[in-house]
């Protein structure tokens, strides 16, 4: 894990992105016990709504 990772604290509802790119996903909650432990939904160029889970070194607020 990088440092990058360790010293940032997401939060339900913050909007993220991944690290090189993806779209902006709101981050709809935690799974502490996986590995992919953060829960995120954003919807598609054609209206679908996609969940999906990373895990949270690889994802950055979408403001940075």
């Amino acid at each position: 894990m990088n440092k990058q990772s360790m010293d940032i604290a997401l939060k339900k509802g913050q909007e993220v992105r991944q690290e090189f790119g993806g779209p902006v996903m709101k981050v709809i909650g935690f799974e502490p016990e996986l590995i992919e432990n953060v829960v995120t939904q954003w919807e598609d160029d054609e209206g679908n709504i996609i969940t999906a889970k990373f895990m949270d070194s690889l994802l950055i607020p979408a403001d940075q």
